[in-house]
């Protein structure tokens, strides 16, 4: 039988790869690595790039992208046969790398090569590679006695399977409830498109015998509720389902949904700080720093409350305006936690005369992507191509579309993936990720290297388009949806237009987490630019390009309530830091007396008592951010500062090719061949400056 996982000649092949494909093609690229591991740890020759460093490079390549596939499609095409292969086999992959990263020949024989004469004749991206090997090695437990080895070996394996687990409840959560609504009165405030697609969810579900209209979790059906309808018994229910979800208060047909994810969390923590114990830290966050650009935690915890310090009194204000238009305008005396987005979209309605649905209609999916591919065509010098049918690019759904990027003169940088839509056995959120990373290869046949082309995938979870009155309409972005897909384009560039060519530090490989976020939080400013929005517009049934009237009133309203999303976001990332330094998660404290003492000090809206945010915070105990997930702050005083240097062009010229393509060789192009920091000072010629990040959000002196 032929594998598709096993080739890697091409893009990979998604309409062929099958559930009995995975574990046969885990099997014989865990051989490979195992064999070629032995091979390099057998020579006794001393340590050289070419016949230790490369071997393992290119056998680590071909299981990290067929496992990516896996990994991949576990996310955006989930199902109960998928994922029970995916478990059985992510115990066997993850042992693989705690065994590499532990093993003592191969650290032994690292050190060799960075002390060996070599080593200094090496360029600046191998030598980066060796060095974030030897970090990788000793937080890896390479240098733990054998005991020791033993048990970190296990808590890694451990920690993966609950991370999966994690994910698995928060995602079964999320499809599980529905809400059907059969009286149409009940539904007055919500949008007709919203409506018509929910109508049409009900008429699908066969579980559903009476005409109505049926509302789920996913973000396209449960955002505009909460924001738009005036039922507001219908927004406690959206609220607090969404609010329990993988809890032991999520309740399902009247039963207790057997996925609490607070247990999970426990056993994470404890593992983490077990981990951090055994490698010599006090800490996990100190683990998670010794990759990043933050120093330590109290760095990081000094920063954060800081920057809450700054947005306390701006968010108090926000308050008082919202409770008092809620109370006089909207008769809510008590303003509750499923009022607060309402409430919220009704005051900035009154207060700018326009609201987030009618800004929505002008911007369909195909010329928010034109405008989007054209502002970095004049930024960059490159350009993007749709692949036709005549190319044959498998895809996993039929609404996956794939595109090209090449250069100036035709050849190709770079290609993507684009998933947009929401959908059921889908991962929630928004990601990139990669597919391919650019690498050079050599190839002796032909005696010369070549340059693999790097491939990402960018996945959302917007509205499809719908069928309305026998016509098909487009889907139809909100502005904060431009923003996000905007954002992780900037991580797809980040990706695709490396120049650097040796795996571990090319495109987003090795760069620091806390940096990682600059390019992509960077792309959403141009969001605001009038000369990037006008070409990206145009009404959905007039054609008419948004009017300037209209974005003015949104630059006008932009930091609306930003002091309240400001300290939401700290909120967040105080919890995760404080999770991982002074939490002792075998001491009398809970998960969520820890949270409600940060919200004490930190928050002006405490949420309802039965709110358990933990158990959906994906990003630190399913993802990557764990003692992390202050970088998105800290990469938006980055990306902040460095935006400005556009803006020093005029507001009439941000969109400057020069300033571009510098941006493109000193932050783009580097990967993480040298630390973020000095990419940024070569960029921006100084260090990073906070001031930028406060004008942008209205909290300037």
């Amino acid at each position: 039988m032929k594998n598709p996982l096993l080739d890697f000649s091409t893009l990979p092949h998604y309409a062929e790869i099958k559930n009995e494909h995975v574990t046969a093609a885990i099997d014989e690229l865990l051989r490979d690595c195992r064999a070629v591991m032995n091979k390099v740890k057998s020579t006794t020759e001393t340590p050289n790039w070419q016949d230790f460093m490369q071997p393992m490079i290119d056998v680590n390549e071909r299981l990290s992208r067929a496992w990516g596939q896996v990994a991949h499609l576990n996310a955006v095409m989930n199902n109960p046969e998928l994922r029970e292969i995916y478990t059985a086999n992510l115990p066997r992959v993850t042992q693989y790398y705690t065994e590499l990263s532990q093993d003592p020949v191969l650290f032994e024989k690292l050190k060799q090569l960075h002390a060996a004469p070599e080593f200094e004749k090496l360029d600046r991206a191998r030598k980066q590679v060796i060095d974030n090997q030897l970090r990788d090695f000793r937080l890896g437990g390479a240098e733990l006695p054998a005991n020791d080895k033993k048990r970190f070996m296990q808590i890694q394996e451990e920690l993966s399977m609950l991370s999966a687990k994690f994910s698995d409840n928060l995602l079964d959560a999320t499809n599980a409830f529905s809400l059907l609504v059969e009286n149409q009165e009940e539904l007055a405030g919500i949008p007709e498109d919203v409506l018509h697609v929910a109508k049409e969810e009900a008429a699908k579900d066969a579980a559903i015998t009476v005409p109505g209209w049926k509302f789920t979790l996913h973000i396209p059906s449960y955002l505009p509720v909460m924001k738009y309808a005036d039922n507001r018994t219908l927004r406690e229910n959206m609220y607090r389902a969404y609010a329990t979800r993988a809890s032991e208060l999520e309740i399902i047909s009247g039963q207790v949904a057997d996925r609490n994810n607070m247990p999970l969390i426990e056993q994470i923590l404890r593992l983490r700080q077990e981990e951090a114990k055994l490698l010599g830290y006090d800490c996990y966050a100190q683990v998670s720093l010794a990759s990043k650009m933050a120093e330590t935690p109290q760095q990081v915890l000094d920063f954060l409350n800081e920057l809450a310090d700054k947005a306390r009194p701006y968010a108090e204000k926000d308050l008082v305006e919202l409770r008092q238009f809620a109370m006089e305008k909207l008769g809510l005396p008590q303003l509750e936690a499923w009022d607060i987005a309402y409430a919220s979209e009704k005051l900035r309605i009154e207060r700018y005369a326009f609201s987030d649905q009618e800004v929505k209609q002008y911007f369909p999916e195909d010329k928010v992507l034109s405008g989007m591919f054209g502002l970095v065509e004049t930024l960059y010098g490159i350009r993007v191509h749709e692949a036709g049918p005549d190319r044959n690019v498998q895809r996993w759904h039929q609404d996956v579309r794939f595109f090209d990027i090449v250069d100036s003169q035709g050849d190709l940088l770079g290609q993507f993936y684009l998933d947009l839509y929401a959908r059921s056995g889908k991962r929630g959120g928004a990601w990139m990720d990669d597919a391919i990373t650019r690498r050079r290869i050599d190839v002796p046949e032909i005696g010369r290297a070549e340059i693999q082309t790097p491939v990402a995938y960018l996945t959302c979870n917007f509205s499809a388009p719908v069928t309305i009155d026998g016509n098909l309409q487009p889907a139809l972005f909100t502005h904060d949806e431009v923003m996000t897909l905007f954002h992780e384009f900037g991580h797809g560039l980040h990706h695709l237009l490396t120049q650097i060519e040796e795996l571990g530090v090319s495109g987003i490989n090795g760069v620091e987490w806390d940096a990682v976020e600059l390019p992509s939080q960077f792309m959403e400013n141009f969001c605001w630019e009038w000369s990037v929005l006008r070409d990206m517009t145009a009404h959905v049934e007039t054609g008419e390009a948004l009017p300037r009237t209209l974005f003015d009133k949104m630059l006008a309203a932009k930091n609306f309530q930003s002091g309240l999303q400001t300290l939401r976001q700290l909120e967040f990332a105080l919890f995760d830091m404080h999770l991982h330094t002074d939490f002792d998660p075998l001491g009398d404290e809970t998960v969520l007396q820890c949270l409600e003492k940060i919200r004490q000090q930190v928050a002006v809206i405490i949420p309802p008592d039965f709110n358990r945010f933990p158990n959906s915070f994906g990003h630190i105990f399913a993802g990557g951010y764990a003692a992390g997930y202050y970088s998105y702050k800290w990469a938006e005083v980055l990306s902040a500062d460095a935006y400005s240097l556009f803006e020093e062009n005029g507001s009439d010229a941000v969109v400057n090719a020069k300033t571009g393509e510098h941006f493109w060789h000193e932050i783009l192009a580097t990967g993480g061949s040298r630390p973020a920091l000095e990419s940024f000072i070569a960029f921006r010629g100084r260090k990073p400056e906070i001031d930028a990040l406060l004008r942008h959000n209205g909290m300037a002196a």
